[in-house]
């Protein structure tokens, strides 16, 4: 069977910049599993997909001309209603198979297999495989109707339908062109009113023809590129501005570097079809500015690059990706420039504008910013996070801490009614630092404005000092406790408050600074501080307190738990560890170690599997206690494990006190052939009550002494 390359092509208006890398993809990953689907190609096929600002596109090898014929075996109905008594077909029969092409003479080549209880006839044909037309229009149909567009358009079809001016079709974007090539051979399929050619267009100013009449599948890229000035390949693209990006910055002196933003540089990628990176710059004056608002600027409404120094300071040079290249490049460069410095300017008046009041004297106004209707103004926000910050201070060190992280918290969001905060949202806390050194604040209380939203995400680093722990622990506390209080809890696909992110952000704090705080009293105490705020207004009611703080504290364990497992424990590991619900988070990974060494033991599995039958044995005996008898010890197994216990139990408590978990499992690991003979040897239900009793007490001593670091029957398979 003949196998050739195929080629398919959308040709459509401007595509949005930030979908078109997933576009593109889906598109032809759809393409391709639909057509091996049908047998139409090879598992391992090679899919290339092609995206530009103008196009999708799929080069697909070892593609056939048509699908190998499929046996098909069709259940018809049972023997018992196809069949009279005498083996005749019966009407309901033939019906059946004339539906499917076949009349009488088919009775006798039936098969006959039990379909469950009965017995069932079975009609075998030859299916003829599709064609390539047929595969293709069921793929490209399926491909289109996939794709995850982020918002469709409609339009109306000028020709080629049945009402011009007046059929409509909803796509991304107005589709003008379709090619459809399997080797150099047309494809007749059609898609959003288009028939399949071999005609498409290059760059709109610089293609050297148009239209560009492809030769075949495999010549799509190499003929774009050098008759229609276009790069196809959204990989290939990016990797040439990454390029021309480093080139450009070696050109422009200094040891200078473009600023890494993939976002930025896929962005880019998908508005330029030939990029062209061009050096231009602004007036030093405007380096005066903080540099994080010159960047936000040119980034986010200018798609610029700003170049960084060696030191990682921002210089007055930028990058622009352009679509054209002209032979003089210089009008490109100065339109770009006349571009930006209205952008520059309007940071710097912002920025200016701000300095002449302090941070504190517009604290006032957040009373006047609504957070949430249900929990009141942002000024009353700030008020329940100062007096939580004040608790985790006083906890964590001295009147100096709890006095700085107090202002820290009263100033974290005054620059939210700043000019430069209402202009640029993404630099809320950034300016806030930058105005509270203006106003001579210490730089740790600067510094925790700026790091109180840390860590932002996965992997963001967590504030730089102690007072900014303290602001942020409070801050995302105050947040959970205040959602949970209203109700307004994640779902399985929604998280608007991004409450995950908080829980996260405070698990990272607690563990990575090992910081000596008892969760459940963290958020208790957030709690209380919710409690007495509202109270006081009488506003907003909340849900009882015990249920939220529950609630609370389950999710953030729930959340830790999700973390340990994607860092590498087992299922089993995390859930020995976290049972006992460990108060003081940063002790989890020295736990979580014990555990996972002592699994490592040749006694950890039957120790388990013990632990896990003593649990079993005691909550049928809720009149057990932890008290032994020497005197009541009878047999020889009894005897020996409360002996062994009198050596290790003590030696494994005083590591565990020393915090050396590890070492106090192994310690206990010693008990393996004491236990086994106990269970061996004794009969723990005895029919006297004061031996039974006595027996159950060794047990919950045992028990106790084997569960301070983990809940290790968890770990029993």
């Amino acid at each position: 069977m003949n196998k050739n390359s195929l080629l398919v092509e959308l040709f459509v208006e401007e595509l949005p910049p930030k979908a078109l890398k997933k576009l593109g993809d889906a598109f032809a990953g759809v393409l391709r599993d639909q057509l091996v689907a049908q047998g139409l190609a090879d598992a391992g096929a090679v899919l290339t997909p092609y995206a530009s600002p103008r196009r999708l596109a799929a080069h697909i090898t070892h593609v056939a001309e048509r699908a190998a014929d499929k046996a098909v075996s069709q259940k018809l109905m049972p023997v018992a209603v196809g069949l009279d008594a005498s083996g005749q077909p019966t009407p309901a029969l033939l019906k059946r198979l004339g539906a499917l092409g076949a009349d009488a003479s088919a009775v006798p080549g039936l098969k006959r297999a039990m379909d469950g209880k009965a017995e069932a006839l079975f009609y075998e044909s030859t299916a003829k495989g599709a064609t390539l037309a047929e595969g293709l229009q069921k793929a490209l149909a399926e491909a289109i109707a996939k794709l995850p567009i982020p918002k469709v358009m409609s339009y109306q079809l000028e020709s080629g339908c049945e009402l011009p001016g007046w059929s409509s079709v909803s796509f991304v974007r107005p589709a003008h062109g379709l090619v459809a090539l399997y080797g150099d051979a047309v494809v007749p399929v059609e898609a959003l009113g288009l028939k399949a050619g071999r005609e498409t267009h290059g760059h709109r100013f610089e293609a050297a023809v148009d239209p560009v009449v492809l030769r075949d599948a495999n010549s799509y890229a190499l003929q774009l590129q050098e008759e229609g000035a276009v790069i196809a390949s959204f990989e290939t693209r990016r990797a040439e501005i990454a390029r021309q990006l480093a080139a450009a910055a070696v050109k422009a002196g200094g040891g200078s570097v473009p600023i890494e933003d993939d976002a930025l540089l896929d962005e880019v990628t998908a508005l330029v079809e030939r990029p062209n990176v061009l050096v231009c710059s602004f007036e030093r004056e405007f380096l005066e500015v903080p540099q994080e608002c010159l960047i936000l600027t040119m980034k986010a409404n200018q798609k610029y690059f700003p170049l960084l120094d060696a030191s990682g300071k921002l210089t007055n040079k930028f990058l622009v990706v352009s679509n054209i290249s002209p032979d003089d490049a210089s009008a490109v460069i100065g339109g770009n420039e006349r571009v930006v410095r209205p952008r520059l300017a309007d940071a710097k008046f912002f920025f200016d504008q701000d300095r002449k009041k302090s941070l504190a004297s517009r604290v006032e106004s957040l009373g006047k910013v609504v957070y949430h209707n249900k929990l009141g103004t942002q000024g009353e926000r700030v008020e329940r996070v100062m007096r939580i910050a004040r608790g985790i201070a006083e906890k964590l060190g001295d009147a100096a801490l709890a006095a700085h992280a107090t202002q820290a918290a009263q100033l974290a969001k005054a620059d939210l009614v700043t000019d430069m905060v209402g202009e640029f949202p993404e630099l809320q806390g950034i300016m806030g630092r930058y105005y509270a050194l203006h106003d001579g604040l210490d730089a740790s209380v600067a510094d925790a404005i700026e790091d109180h939203y840390k860590p932002r995400f996965a992997g963001d680093e967590l504030p730089r000092n102690t007072v900014g722990l303290v602001v942020a622990l409070a801050d995302k506390l105050e947040t959970l406790v205040g959602m949970f209080g209203i109700g307004n809890l994640p779902t399985g696909d929604r998280d608007p408050f991004a409450l995950r992110r908080h829980a996260l952000g405070v698990i990272r704090m607690l563990v990575e600074k090992d910081l000596p705080l008892e969760l459940t009293r963290l958020v208790s105490d957030a709690r209380t501080a919710l409690d007495d705020a509202i109270g006081k207004t009488g506003e907003f009611p909340l849900h009882k307190a015990a249920e939220d703080v529950g609630q609370v504290v389950d999710f953030i364990y729930d959340r830790l738990a999700g973390s340990l497992r994607e860092q590498g424990a087992s299922a089993q590991e995390v859930e020995a560890v976290l049972a006992p619900r460990p108060q003081r988070l940063g002790e989890v990974p020295k736990l979580l170690a014990a555990v996972r060494a002592f699994a490592a033991l040749p006694a950890a599995a039957a120790l388990a599997a013990a632990n896990k039958r003593i649990g079993n044995i005691l909550k049928k005996a809720p009149e057990a206690d932890a008290h032994v008898s020497e005197l009541l010890l009878q047999e020889p197994a009894e005897k020996a494990l409360h002996a062994a216990m009198a050596q290790v139990v003590p030696a494994a408590n005083a590591q565990f006190d020393a915090g050396d978990y590890t070492a106090s499992l192994q310690t206990l690991a010693a008990l393996r052939e004491p236990v086994d003979a106990f269970f061996d040897g004794v009969m723990v239900n005895a029919e006297q009550a004061d031996l039974r009793l006595n027996r159950l007490g060794l047990l919950m001593s045992l028990h106790a002494a084997m569960n301070r670091v983990a809940q290790l029957e968890r770990l029993a398979v």
